[in-house]
């Protein structure tokens, strides 16, 4: 049922079509500024206080994060990678277990992550749904809507008022947030990716504007097209043959740029497409459905999801966009006005327990800049210094097309952009076209603000291999004017009266910077290699220098305050970091800088030893490093130097891990007491999934069995002629049935993971075994692992397939059926949707015995429990290990859970297990369908600094070699410095049920 829409998805790996008649680049830039309190905008971009802004944005899930603590950790890295807004999905169904229940505690404290990202001095974009996709099961519906008859996404009342349910909460949280109040949120998304159009959804999608401003939201709305398609343009658009909808503002989604291969290799894929300005025509192009707001991606391709089955595309996405993907790509994007936009995703994380649509695995590491166990990787080096242009060169904020240069090379294509305030100039250079590598020497002539110049005057420029350059010209910095530069810019900042700027280049290449000032000044080299010489007549200083390791050059008088250039490689300049009133070079992160009565404060982090070099102003009388002292000295550069080299983290030792075990699928056995548990009939039926005439609704939704494993036991009379059992299911990407009768195991059927589409529903039979074919009762037992819900991508209501049993009949030999009834009974996780562990959550569990009985609890007694065994029964077995940490404070380590030889995705052995820490559920790992083998454990979590349980829960078929193999707690990165991290709170043990 979900082939429409992971097909879908995967075409978005494309340069999308757009339907609409599309307007000409620039043809209302001149259009009226709307205002909504301290945000306005106009046809070139976002202002906040009247002020353009370039909104540089990356998403992040705190639902996919379950350590409050950690949140901050997120924010202060995206916001030292350059980012000045992130992008936050909130999940209806992680907060909503029962309809009318709502939780916003704990791990599910939405107040406390917009606080944090005011705090840390990020804008925020709120992506509320109520539908919002992003792999998850149901797209982010809770499960109780399944049983919903009405089509959700449409008018459809029942519909409607649930999701009113839901957005009268969540919107009175965000809107005590938004800027307007206090908060930060700039932007607030009301739908996402509603492709179709019918007269439902426009109802549908006018309630929720006014859903929206009826709950205190001021912002600007907007929805989130699947596409560049031309859905919910805004109505004061006048482009033909698009759809209008209640939106301000017109924002769309787009993954261009190729994927990667089957082997786990990288693809170069499309060249990066013109969604803007320079675009030619209306299917790629030039291009705005609504030309009088500002051009909007909301989500861009920062990675991209891995799935079933795969051989592990992460560290393949990391590459494929990442170093160059993002001068090619999100530089084009800027270059054609995209001046909103947001990278998907910032940070991934972890889809634990049962958040995963069927399509993905546990890790939702997504190749993003910061991966799974929260490391930088080094992609978010190149987004922290597009950031820092964004921020030391405002002016790019509301640039327009300044006319076509001309360039000296036909393999080399510039974007020439100005500011229609200031006439500042924007050079985006890539190869022609953007994913060409090849090796070309080129210069560019242009009118600039200064006047007509070849760049560079001296030896051409090189474009060596996939890459791009982001230029500026004719730019007032500080008090400097910079007339061009053939290095980039990264930081800038005043100090004491005097300027200072990093500029860098690719290693071995030449560069060229060009200042304007009234007379000539004095230059001084103080560090590595530049000459200069000076043009009299036009005022102009030209600097030339080998971007090898770093150059420092002086430059003062002439009219202007002093100048200190810091001229770098590549290697070298992502070294910096431009926090508060200082620049920092050195540790492999920086957090945060603060200047209080003559102290400097820093706080950060270092992956070893590290130098520590710091400009700042005279006024800085001593310096702070992680709240210790740092004794300095003055540099001949202008800078401090740390006496001796940041501390890097101790080792790190973790103990070998011990099992106890116990068989945990004691539902097999025909004594079995179910007496409590559902009988399965009379219920109502509302999937989509047809099933045969006669059959009882076996579908776990029904009976409030949302979310993982699910047990049916069926009685029935026996009969000669009882030769198998069929059975159809529903059990997502990658899901199972086992089956027994009278306690014997008859079999178990798997349903294949993975692109292009899963298959979420599948028939098995098994043959009965002979004493099921004699008269008397037989009971038939059977456990159905439901691996997620299908998203609703496509509005089509592919959420409600069922899952479960849909239909089970006994058949006579060759397949034919017969009336033999079979009474069911049905049990899932404990509770229902009436949880026993709020604190953890829909997410975490299922219908599994020891999940029911509290078996994955850390407050659990196993004393009676056995050793490990060394051969496996059908069914489901349970490890438990309890061990201790003592790992070093004032360190910021990710331990991980690793099953069997890493290096390869699966194995021979096929099983899987169920991974709980300290109760919580991590993931699912499959041995046979891979890829995931290493689970990595958020602190908070798992308890640095005392004792922990781990407990598997392992199912397999029972044949020789099908069991669990080595377990091992692996170190994925450590550092020195991190957060304080509070271990979250949730219960040790709870009421056991059967």
């Amino acid at each position: 049922m979900i082939k429409r829409s992971t097909a879908g998805m995967l075409a978005l790996l494309l340069a999308s079509t757009a339907h609409a008649q599309v307007a000409k680049p620039t043809e209302n830039l001149a259009a009226p500024v709307k205002t909504f309190g301290r945000v306005s905008y106009d046809a070139r971009s976002l202002m906040i206080d009247g002020k353009r802004r370039v909104i540089w944005s990356a998403e992040f899930h705190p639902f996919r994060l379950p350590s409050p603590d950690l949140w901050r950790d997120v924010l202060q890295k995206l916001k030292a990678s350059g980012f000045n807004t992130v992008a936050i999905y909130f999940d209806w169904g992680y907060h909503s277990p029962k309809q009318g229940v709502y939780d916003f505690t704990g791990i599910r404290d939405m107040d406390r992550v917009l606080r944090e990202a005011a705090e840390e001095g990020l804008y925020v974009i709120t992506r509320a749904g109520p539908y919002v996709n992003a792999e998850l099961s149901r797209g982010g519906f809770p499960g109780w809507l399944v049983n919903q008859r009405g089509r959700a996404r449409t008018d459809d009342a029942a519909y409607m008022a649930a999701a009113d349910e839901w957005l009268t909460r969540i919107d009175a949280i965000i809107a005590r947030h938004q800027i307007n109040n206090g908060g930060s949120v700039i932007l607030h998304q009301i739908e996402n990716e509603l492709a179709l159009t019918t007269s439902a959804q426009r109802r549908y999608m006018d309630h929720l504007y006014a859903k929206a401003r009826g709950d205190g939201i001021t912002v600007p709305l907007f929805h989130n097209d699947q596409g560049r398609n031309g859905y919910w343009v805004p109505e004061s658009s006048t482009v033909a043959n698009v759809v209008h909808g209640p939106n301000d503002l017109y924002a769309f989604d787009g993954y261009p740029g190729g994927t990667c291969t089957a082997q786990g290799k990288p693809t170069r894929g499309s060249a990066a497409p013109d969604w803007g300005y320079y675009g030619t025509g209306g299917a790629k192009g030039g291009a705005s459905a609504s030309p009088d707001t500002p051009a909007f991606l909301a989500e861009f391709g920062g990675g991209w999801f891995d799935y079933w089955g795969s051989n592990g595309g992460y560290d393949c996405n990391a590459i494929q966009r990442g170093k160059r993907f993002q001068r090619v790509f999100y530089g084009t994007n800027l270059a054609n006005g995209i001046d909103i936009q947001s990278v998907y995703m910032g940070y991934g994380g972890t889809s634990w327990g049962w958040l995963p649509a069927p399509v993905v695995f546990t890790s939702y590491d997504y190749g993003s800049a910061i991966s799974e166990p929260r490391e930088l990787r080094t992609k978010a080096e190149e987004m922290k210094q597009l950031g820092g242009l964004i921020a030391a060169v405002p002016d790019l904020a509301g640039m327009v097309p300044a006319g076509e240069p001309i360039v000296s090379s036909p393999n080399v294509q510039v974007y020439h952009n100005k500011n229609p305030e200031t006439d500042a100039r924007f050079l985006m250079v890539t190869h022609k076209p953007s994913n060409g590598s090849t090796d070309d020497r080129f210069t560019i002539t242009a009118d600039l603000p200064d006047g007509r110049y070849t760049l560079p005057a001296a030896e051409p420029m090189r474009l060596n291999g996939f890459d791009a350059k982001w230029l500026v010209a004719g730019v007032t910095i500080g008090k400097q004017r910079l007339v061009y530069s053939t290095s980039e810019l990264q930081a800038a900042m005043s100090v004491d009266g005097s300027d200072l700027m990093l500029l860098y280049g690719r290693a071995g290449e030449s560069g060229e910077t060009m200042l304007r000032y009234e007379s000539a000044p004095q230059v001084r080299v103080l560090e590595g290699q530049a000459t200069s010489r000076f043009d009299a007549a036009k005022g102009d200083l030209r600097l030339d220098y080998p971007h090898q390791g770093r150059a420092v050059v002086r430059v003062e008088g002439g009219g202007r305050p002093p100048l200190t250039l810091i001229l770098a490689d590549e290697a070298e300049a992502v070294r910096y970091w431009r926090q508060g009133p200082a620049l920092v070079r050195g540790p492999a992160l920086v957090r945060s800088v603060t200047l209080k009565g003559g102290t400097l404060a820093i706080i950060g982090d270092t992956r070893e030893d590290t130098p520590l070099e710091i400009w700042a102003a005279k006024a800085v009388k001593s310096i702070r490093w992680n709240d210790s002292a740092v004794a300095t000295r003055p540099t001949a550069i202008g800078s401090r130097t740390a006496e001796r080299n940041l501390a890097g983290p101790a080792p790190i030792s973790l103990p070998t891990l011990t099992w106890r075990a116990a068989y945990g699928s004691p539902e097999a056995q025909p004594g079995f007491d179910d007496s409590m548990w559902q009988s399965a009939e009379g219920k109502p039926y509302a999937s989509i999934t047809a099933r045969p005439d006669g059959q009882p609704n076996l579908s776990m939704d029904a009976y409030g069995f949302h979310d993982g494993d699910v047990w049916y036991r069926g009685r029935f009379t026996g009969t000669p002629d009882a030769k198998q059992i069929a059975l159809y299911y529903g059990a997502g990407g990658s899901g199972m049935v086992q089956v027994w009768v009278d306690g014997r195991f008859v079999g178990q059927d798997e349903l294949p993971g993975g692109l292009p589409r899963p298959i979420t529903t599948g028939t098995a039979r098994f043959d009965l075994p002979a004493s099921a074919q004699g008269t008397g009762e037989h009971v038939v037992s059977i456990m159905v692992r439901n691996n997620g819900h299908n998203w609703d991508l496509d509005s089509d209501d592919a959420h409600k397939e069922a899952r479960g049993l849909i239909s089970a009949s006994i058949e006579a030999p060759g397949g034919r059926s017969f009336a033999v009834p079979v009474a069911w009974k049905i049990q899932g996780k404990q509770g229902g949707e009436d949880l026993p562990d709020p604190a953890r959550g829909v997410a975490n569990n299922g219908g599994q015995y020891g999940e029911r009985t509290g078996w994955h609890l850390p407050g659990f007694d196993d004393a009676k429990w056995q050793a490990a065994p060394t051969s496996v029964q059908p069914g489901t077995t349970w490890y438990r290990s309890r061990f201790d940490l003592a790992l070093p404070k004032g360190q910021d380590t990710t331990v991980a859970v690793a099953f069997g030889d890493t290096d390869t995705p699966r194995s021979v052995a096929r099983y899987r297990a169920l991974v709980f820490v300290n109760g919580w559920n991590i993931g699912q790992f499959i041995a046979h369908v891979g890829p995931q083998r290493v689970f990595p454990i958020p602190e908070g979590i798992l308890n640095h600094h005392g004792t922990n349980t781990i407990a598997l829960a392992v199912t397999s078929d029972g044949a020789p070699g099908d069991m669990l193999e080595p377990v091992k707690l692996v170190t994925m990165r450590t550092v020195k410095g991190g957060l304080p991290v509070r271990m979250v709170d949730a219960p040790q043990r709870i009421e056991a049920s059967k």
